[in-house]
């Protein structure tokens, strides 16, 4: 099974910029996408964006972030960033990056249709 550890995350002013990761072990080779998602207390998880492991390294990402946030991947190393810049208020909370094992859909944008899960980080931002 794979396992996934994040790490980054923290409190930043508006306008500033971080950068998540997110490392995964085991049986990496099954993965065929990784995704960012984010919550707040009282609220669904949100998609953020996706990005294919296999077939190019494509991504898809949400309007609320798309020109803002950027997913990468480093496959000597087995692990994901999600690169925020611009952050605003409204772009606090608690992130997690999720896998996709096997053939599945992409660009896959529901947190059901991820098998394993990193342990979340919290992004604040003050205005």
């Amino acid at each position: 099974q794979v396992q996934l550890v994040q790490s980054g995350g923290g409190l930043v002013q508006a306008g500033d910029s971080l950068r998540l990761s997110c490392a995964a072990s085991g049986r990496t080779i099954v993965t065929s996408a990784m995704g960012w998602f984010r919550q707040t207390p009282g609220k669904e998880r949100e998609f953020v964006g996706v990005i294919s492991i296999s077939g190019g390294g494509v991504t898809y990402y949400a309007d609320s972030v798309k020109g803002r946030f950027t997913i990468s991947r480093d496959n000597a190393t087995n692990t994901v960033y999600l690169q925020m810049n611009s952050l605003k208020p409204e772009d606090t909370a608690v992130y997690y990056c999720a896998a996709v094992l096997g053939y599945g859909f992409f660009p896959q944008v529901e947190a059901t249709g991820y098998d394993a899960w990193g342990q979340g980080t919290q992004v604040a931002v003050s205005s």
